[in-house]
Order: C-alpha cells, then sequence, then structure tokens
C-alpha cells in the first residue's frame, strides 16, 4: 500500500482549511457535483453524438418542414456532430425575434436560428461547457459569411442556466427561449425555469425539447453519473413540470409532440426497472401581468407564416387550417391574442366556447402516445442518431 505524505508547513498552513472547507462543500452539495460531472461527460467523455450510450439524447425521426430543413442543413458538420438533442427546437414565426437557447451546446441550433431570424435578429446561446462554447465560437464567422450577414447576428455565453442574470443576460428581453434536451440535466429545474420567465419578455414563449419520466426515480438511478449524462437520470416526472410552471407564473405547458424512449443496454434496464421515459416538446408562455383573459371563440389563420403555409400546429390536438374557422378554448385564445402569433389570426372572441373542445389541464405524454398507437398512427421513437440523416 502506498502511502502519499504531506509535508507539515503545507498542511498545517491555510491551504488546509481550503482544502478541508472545499471537499466538505462538495460533499453537502451533490447539486454542483452533477453539474460539474455534466461538464466532463459534454466537454470530455463525448465527442460526438456517436459516443452517446442510449436513444435519450438523439432527435425523434419526425418529419421536417423545409424551411427549417433548409436552415439546419446549411450548419457546418463539425457542429452537427457534436448535436445531442432529444426534438427539434425551431418553432414558428422567428423572423426578426430575439431568441436564447438554455444549454446551446455546439451551437447547431443557435447557428439554424440565426438563418432563420435574419439580419435584424438576434441568437444567444448559453452553456456550461468550456469545450462546447469553444466550438461554437469558431464557427461564428463561417456562419456569418454563409448567410451573407454584415455582421454576426449568434454570440454564445458560458454560463449556468440556474443563473442566467449572473451570465449577464437581462430581464425582460427574449421573445423566444429554446432547449433541447438540456433542462433534465440540471438539480435544480426550478431555478432554471424561474430565471429563463425572468429573462422572457411579457408574451415571450418557452419552447423546448425534454426528457420525462412516469415514476419517481430511486437514489441508485438519480447518482448514476452515465445515466444522467445520458438525460435519463435527471427526467423529471411529467407531472412536475406542470407544478413548476404554475408556481412560477407560467401558462400551462402545451404539448406539442411527444416520442418514447427505448433502452436497449441492459445493464441500464436493470437499473431503471418499470421506468419509462419519453421525449417531449413543449411549449408555456409568460402572459403580461395585465393579460386581459379572453373566452373560447373562433379564430382563423392567415397561413402567412413562411414554412408554414398549410395549417399551423399549436399543440398536438389544435391544429389550425389556413383560411379555415377554428373553435379554440379560452387558454388558447388567449395565449394567442397575448403574444407574438397574435397578427397571424382574425379572432372572433363571440363565438362561445360551448362548440370547443377543451384540452384537460395536465395531459399525460405516456397515454397520448399509447392513444396515438391504439389508433394505429405511426409513433417514431427517440432513435433518429446521426448516421440515419434525419435531422
Amino acid at each position: 500500500m502506498h502511502v502519499f505524505k504531506f509535508k507539515s508547513s503545507i498542511w498545517k498552513s491555510p491551504l488546509r482549511h481550503h482544502l478541508i472547507a472545499r471537499g466538505k462543500a462538495r460533499m453537502e452539495n451533490p447539486a454542483s457535483n452533477i453539474l460539474e460531472n455534466v461538464q466532463d461527460y459534454y466537454g470530455k467523455v463525448l465527442q460526438s453524438s456517436n459516443d452517446l450510450k442510449t436513444q435519450a439524447c438523439v432527435t425523434p425521426g419526425k418529419a421536417v418542414n423545409k424551411f427549417v430543413l433548409g436552415a439546419i442543413s446549411e450548419v457546418h458538420p463539425e457542429v452537427s456532430a457534436r448535436y445531442y438533442g432529444c426534438g427539434l427546437v425551431i418553432p414558428p414565426h422567428v423572423a426578426s425575434a430575439k431568441v436564447l437557447d438554455m444549454g446551446s451546446g455546439s451551437g447547431r441550433d443557435c447557428f439554424a436560428l440565426s438563418k432563420l431570424v435574419g439580419a435584424s435578429g438576434e441568437v444567444v446561446g448559453i452553456d456550461m461547457t468550456p469545450e462546447q462554447i469553444n466550438v461554437a465560437n469558431q464557427y461564428i464567422e463561417y456562419h456569418t459569411k454563409k448567410f451573407n450577414y454584415a455582421q454576426s447576428n449568434v454570440k454564445f455565453v458560458q454560463g449556468y442556466l440556474e443563473n442566467l442574470s449572473g451570465a449577464g443576460l437581462q430581464s425582460n428581453y427574449f421573445d423566444l427561449i429554446v432547449s433541447n434536451c438540456v433542462v433534465n440535466l440540471s438539480p435544480d429545474k426550478k431555478s432554471v425555469l424561474s430565471e429563463a420567465f425572468n429573462v422572457l419578455k411579457p408574451g415571450g414563449e418557452l419552447y423546448f425539447s425534454d426528457v420525462y419520466t412516469d415514476t419517481d426515480l430511486s437514489d441508485e438511478v438519480r447518482k448514476d453519473k452515465v445515466l444522467w449524462g445520458e438525460c435519463i437520470s435527471g427526467a423529471l416526472h411529467w407531472k412536475g413540470l406542470h407544478s413548476l410552471a404554475k408556481e412560477i407564473g407560467f401558462s400551462k405547458p402545451y404539448l406539442v409532440s411527444c416520442s418514447p424512449i427505448n433502452i436497449d443496454r441492459e445493464d441500464f434496464k436493470d437499473i431503471l426497472g418499470n421506468a419509462r421515459f419519453c421525449s417531449v416538446t413543449y411549449r408555456l408562455f409568460k402572459l403580461p401581468s395585465d393579460v386581459k383573459k379572453f373566452s373560447g371563440g373562433q379564430l382563423i389563420y392567415n397561413g402567412e407564416i413562411p414554412g408554414h403555409e398549410d395549417s399551423f400546429l399549436f399543440d398536438h390536438k389544435t391544429d389550425l387550417k389556413t383560411e379555415t374557422p377554428a373553435c379554440v378554448s379560452s387558454d388558447v385564445m388567449t395565449v394567442l391574442q397575448s403574444c407574438r402569433y397574435k397578427d397571424e389570426f382574425d379572432f372572433d372572441p363571440g363565438v362561445k366556447e360551448v362548440c370547443c373542445a377543451k384540452a384537460p389541464e395536465e395531459e399525460d405524454p405516456f397515454e397520448v402516445i399509447k392513444s396515438k398507437e391504439d389508433k394505429g398512427e405511426k409513433v417514431e421513437a427517440a432513435c433518429c442518431g446521426p448516421k440515419s440523416g434525419c435531422c
């Protein structure tokens, strides 16, 4: 057995007290340890999406409109190779918007959004991993020239999602926040969502994909470093999002799409037991404090959003066809008249809500998936890796 010997002069110095305090802080602050493990996993362990060990952090195979697909296709291959998202997080109508990408990684979604918002828009990516930020910064000039911009409209900031204001991001500034399979990596999801609420403008939208579970995960699962890095151990129970959204002040979460996540490795199955996981894209809104609440009514989508000329998908139950009157519930009517989509609709709140199907306050994504499967609809699992080329 090898015994390390310390010089007494060092061990009796203030350094000793610093080391003890630091070690004690690390033991008493498991959240800090989790963030350090995630930094290491995404900065040093993973070098490309081929290194992922589960299907949680890859994009579900689903159709992408040509407008968005064109922007994604212009992103540099090196950036796309380090993409670890679990769903597409580019909503409609982003022209000239100020957009924040929480957990921007190597910058794939940021650079695609840079193209879509145009020269008058602005995109900010924030990530805590230096290696990822370095990759993103290397390709700012490339994409500025690629998109024929006089100057870049995208920048990257190293910082923590739990403290956006500490990273220098302004309150009430962004029209849209996106996030792609990142919130689950944080041990303090309430702080992440609270900070997002703070930097959004009134009427702003949080549009994000993440991993959710249907059970309370065991301590064994929560402490597994690999499964945490793979977006599994940190998954929030789907009901938890509804509770946090209400507590913080967001609108109810609107479920846009969901896909099952299949765990194939036997050793992971042994740890996870009967827990189920899925990838869900939600949209939440920061409604103005003085928002006027409308009754349900009728509206007509004008079909003028590029890439969405035929219809506008608000959530998985509300697909609004162009120039076709549609009845919506009071909450949807209120949201659409309070956000950046308001000029894309003609509203007639005079139609009684009795004609409108009202979605339940909390929709179980696992039941949504089961319902689609029971109807014979094809439900793609989150298994579209980099070699399949879907996104």
